[in-house]
Parts: structure tokens; sequence; C-alpha cells
């Protein structure tokens, strides 16, 4: 991965976009006193690359070693349903819930047994992966780190990606690229002497700061001025750890960088 560059934004096509978020998230338990509990090849992960939250998850069950117990299911980049969904999650959502409103989105943690869903929200999928499936893989949310995991997650989502897009005036995005700037220097002063984001292990607040990067680089800084690009840039010891987790390949295997864009320019 290299450092953003400086690129003129292509001109946005009218898509329909996702405006309902739909609610599932029950959550997978320890034991089979639970409703849902860790069996194998019970569940199946519906994931479309292209979304950031979804590209989260594909990282975390390839790093945890997940591919036979767990089954994915690879959608379209990009929405091939009227309302801003996927078609083939469309009978999931009418057995979860009747005549859901919403567009049936992805993520998807499914349940073979009910034929329903489990869960579409992607923090709590992710922690359930992580806690309910890692069995031998990686301790990517250790006992103890959890608030340090969420911080960076709130670092990435506010002070990253809001930032790099803001909505309004000039004294509204300078006060963004600020936010910006600050939270990158941040994260530089932190890799400077570590290799992970949390210190020498892996963990989920990796996975989703090199997420953050991939958005950042892909699509969000075609928000942003030359000027600001350079500046974003500056960070050598941040973009140097998102090309070496680039070439992870838990990581590197999922990236599709045109489809990322070309989701991001149709909603």
């Amino acid at each position: 991965m290299s450092a953003p560059s400086s690129t003129s934004a292509p001109s946005s096509t009218s898509a329909p976009s996702p405006t309902a978020v739909p609610s599932f998230r029950s959550r997978i338990g320890g034991d089979a006193r639970s409703g849902y509990y860790a069996a194998p090849r019970r569940y199946r992960l519906h994931l479309a690359l292209s979304s950031p939250r979804c590209l989260s998850i594909a990282i975390t069950h390839s790093l945890l070693g997940l591919e036979d117990t767990l089954p994915v299911t690879l959608l379209p980049a990009v929405s091939d349903a009227p309302d801003g969904g996927h078609a083939e999650l469309r009978p999931l959502y009418e057995a979860s819930s009747h005549q859901h409103p919403g567009p049936a989105v992805a993520p998807v943690l499914s349940d073979a047994w009910t034929g329903t869903i489990v869960s579409t929200h992607a923090p709590d999928i992710l922690r359930d992966l992580a806690r309910r499936f890692g069995g031998g893989g990686p301790d990517l949310f250790p006992r103890g780190a959890e608030e340090a995991v969420e911080s960076i997650g709130r670092l990435c989502e506010q002070d990253i990606l809001e930032s790099a897009q803001p909505d309004g005036g000039v004294a509204v995005r300078d006060t963004a690229l600020a936010t910006l700037l600050r939270a990158l220097d941040t994260l530089e002063r932190r890799l400077f002497s570590q290799p992970y984001v949390l210190g020498i292990e892996l963990t989920l607040a990796d996975v989703e700061l090199w997420v953050t990067l991939v958005q950042l680089d892909t699509v969000r800084r075609r928000h942003l001025d030359p000027a600001a690009v350079r500046r974003v840039t500056g960070h050598p010891c941040l973009w140097a750890y998102a090309r070496r987790l680039a070439a992870h390949p838990a990581f590197g295997s999922h990236l599709a960088p045109d489809s990322v864009a070309r989701r991001h320019w149709m909603l």
C-alpha cells in the first residue's frame, strides 16, 4: 500500500443508498446453554469486501483460520438490489423479520440451523469471532484490552474517516483537517516505537486501523486538497505499517481498491 496521492475525484453516480440499518444483534455464547453457540459449520458469513465493515470481518476470519469452521459467502462489491441491498440476502432478512422494511445489507452472520440472521452488527461479529471461534488462532481481543480496542475504533471512525470528509465551509474543513492530522500524529508516535498499534501483538485494533487507512488511501483522500494530502502522507511510520500489513496474506488477499472506490462513489 502506498501513501495517499492527490487525485481528482470521479463524478458521483446516483444510486440508491441503504437508509435503514437493520437491527439484528444476537451474540454467540460460550456453550450449548446459549441460544447461539460456536458449533463448527453452523454459521455462515455473508460479506461484500468493498464494505469496510465486511473487510474487517474477512481479515479477522482469515487471521483466525476459520475457513473450515465458519464458511464465507462473498457478495458483489456493489449493491445488486434496487434498494441498495443485496438480492441474495433478502430471503434471510425476510425469514428473520417478516416484511423487513429496510435493504438487505452486509455483513450478515447467519445460522444454518434456523435459516435466520444472528447479527448484522460488525463490532459484535468481530468480537465474537475473536472470543468464541478463535481457538488456536491469535488472541485478537485480549482480556483487559477492551477499552483500548474501542478507543482505536472511535479514533478511526470519528477523528480520521469523518474528518477526512467534512460537511461545511472553510472553518469546518480546517477544524476537521486539524483533527485528522492530530489523530495521525498520535498513531505515528505509537508506531515509531512498537510494531502494532497496541504494542507487540496484533489485535482487532490493527484490523480496524488498517481498514481505516485503506479507506483514507483509496477514497477519503479524494476529498482533500493537495496540500492536505501532503500533510497526511507525512507520517512515514504509519504508512510503512500499512504497507507491512498489506503484505500479510490475511490482509492483502482481501484488498480490492477499485471495488472499494466504486462502492464509495455509488453510495
